[in-house]
């Protein structure tokens, strides 16, 4: 049996890339094949050109020098077992094609694992390819992500090559890709299938060579339950799977990555980064983050700023209010008064979410992709926000 086979070969001489070869259709004996450590697979019948990238994508491999995981440690920063986890998983599944997706919460730094992953595979020298599933109009995702013919629609005035393509011999990756709608799902399914793409206006298949990361902040299971993600595309997407932790989880790891912040920071300003006092790590490693990494790295800005002189102490730390602590219990009743005022508090929150989008907007120059970038949520998601907040 090939499965039996791939597996012996795994134990046995775990250095040698293994591909296999399905019938037409059998993707689920491809998946288990990637699962057991195949590194590639393609379907019958063979197309030579596919064959011809799948032995040198093995030949990369092979030859290629082991990578450790301090090549990046620098930019996967974190002493915690959690990290120095992540870190061997990453250079585990380099070795392989199978698609990944990465799971975390906004911020912890999903699209940064992913670059690791490429980066430390066969396919580093082919193009990395990030696309926010969440920032492309629901109109353009297809021609977006496949390409159009000249002509075959209106404004249509010349061939375009889409993202797919554009990461030929590299990386996709496909960050929030549970926002894609259930139509595109259908398309990418056949991506992942049979390595084909399919530009508007083309009557033909188009072969592609191109290894798919997926990340999403959300549960792609819950979403398959509610009919809001293809069972099929899940499975397919979804082969290996990384969690990268939330900042809350390591705060060991807080004060290596304050340090790294503030250096790369004062730097950008030709200035000495300033210490972090006693106090101060305390102060950060007592903090929640909600919003991860990234939320730390905003905080971490705006102390810069407020500090002059050559440390950075709890005064000049900023921290949300309003974050939830490590363990809430919900009330086991709400009465009237207390219904008024959650109420009330809807209201408020209302009015720091309103001003939240504003401060965002006009940062931005109003450019609603980059703002919603800056706060952490889909384009879609803050467009949906603006016009129920009603800001103009």
């Amino acid at each position: 049996d090939g499965l039996d086979l791939v597996a012996w070969i795994q134990e046995n001489r775990a250095d040698l890339p293994v591909a296999v070869i399905t019938a037409h259709g059998n993707v689920e004996s491809a998946v288990r094949a990637l699962k057991l450590g195949a590194f590639d697979f393609v379907s019958k019948p063979l197309d030579l050109g596919v064959l011809r990238k799948l032995v040198g994508s093995a030949i990369r491999l092979r030859t290629a020098p082991d990578e450790k995981t301090a090549d990046f440690a620098p930019r996967l920063l974190g002493s915690s077992a959690a990290m120095e986890q992540l870190r061997e998983m990453i250079v585990r599944v380099a070795r392989s094609q199978a698609p990944v997706h990465i799971c975390g919460e906004s911020g912890t730094g999903k699209e940064l694992a992913a670059r690791m992953i490429h980066e430390s595979g066969a396919r580093r020298e082919g193009p990395f390819v990030p696309v926010n599933c969440g920032a492309i109009p629901t109109e353009l995702m297809e021609s977006e992500l496949f390409g159009h013919k000249r002509g075959s629609f209106t404004g249509a005035l010349a061939d375009k090559k889409g993202l797919v393509q554009s990461a030929e011999g590299g990386t996709l990756f496909l960050d929030e890709v549970a926002d894609l709608p259930l139509h595109m799902q259908v398309k990418l399914l056949r991506l992942v299938q049979e390595k084909t793409v399919r530009p508007i206006g083309e009557p033909r298949e188009e072969s592609v060579d191109v290894r798919i990361l997926s990340a999403t902040h959300k549960d792609l299971a819950d979403l398959v339950a509610q009919g809001l993600f293809r069972e099929d595309l899940f499975y397919r997407i979804n082969v290996i799977e990384l969690r990268v932790p939330a900042l809350r989880e390591r705060s060991a790891d807080i004060p290596e990555i304050a340090e790294a912040i503030l250096t790369r920071l004062a730097r950008r300003l030709n200035a000495t980064a300033p210490k972090l006092s006693a106090e101060t790590v305390q102060t950060l490693q007592a903090y929640r983050y909600p919003g991860n990494v990234r939320e730390l790295e905003n905080v971490l800005e705006r102390a810069l700023t407020l500090s002059t002189t050559g440390s950075i102490t709890p005064e000049h730390i900023r921290l949300r209010t309003g974050a939830p602590p490590a363990a809430a219990e919900p009330p086991a009743h709400v009465g009237p008064s207390a219904a008024e005022g959650g109420a009330a508090l809807g209201t408020q929150l209302e009015g720091i979410e309103r001003d939240a989008i504003v401060k965002a907007l006009e940062k931005t120059r109003y450019n609603k992709t980059a703002a919603a970038k800056l706060l952490g949520m889909s384009f879609r998601a803050l467009r949906y926000r603006i016009k129920k907040l009603g800001i103009e």
